[in-house]
């Protein structure tokens, strides 16, 4: 993974976010039911969030000598994009209550992400 594979993957999940959320307020939401929905926009609201921070590391990527830590940490989040985001996605919709026990695993590699680029910058 490069630079350009960090910008291009965010701007997939960016893109793919914000489909999925437009179909959740319009298709869905006469669909599932309130809690159910909440779990779909809780997905919304992470995988926006960690297809911003891909973009961003993209764009860090590029302004040092050495990124493959920011590379590392941005494999990472978008691992977390697809667990967490996507199981809560298969939760909200199947209602299949054994998806969320995925969930916590997309978490911790949303962590792993954030911890590699802070340990990144302290190293400078």
């Amino acid at each position: 993974m490069d630079m350009n594979t960090l910008l291009m993957l965010g701007g997939i999940m960016m893109f793919l976010g914000v489909a999925l959320g437009a179909f959740g307020a319009h298709a869905l939401k006469e669909k599932l039911a309130e809690d159910q929905m909440k779990v779909y926009q809780t997905g919304i609201q992470y995988h926006l969030i960690h297809g911003i921070g891909l973009v961003l590391l993209g764009l860090l990527a590029g302004q040092t000598g050495d990124s493959s830590k920011v590379l590392l940490a941005g494999w990472f989040l978008f691992a977390g994009i697809i667990l967490f985001s996507g199981s809560l996605y298969a939760l909200s919709l199947s209602g299949i209550r054994k998806l969320g026990a995925i969930t916590p695993l997309g978490g911790l590699a949303f962590l792993a992400g954030w911890a590699i680029l802070v340990a990144t910058a302290i190293q400078g």
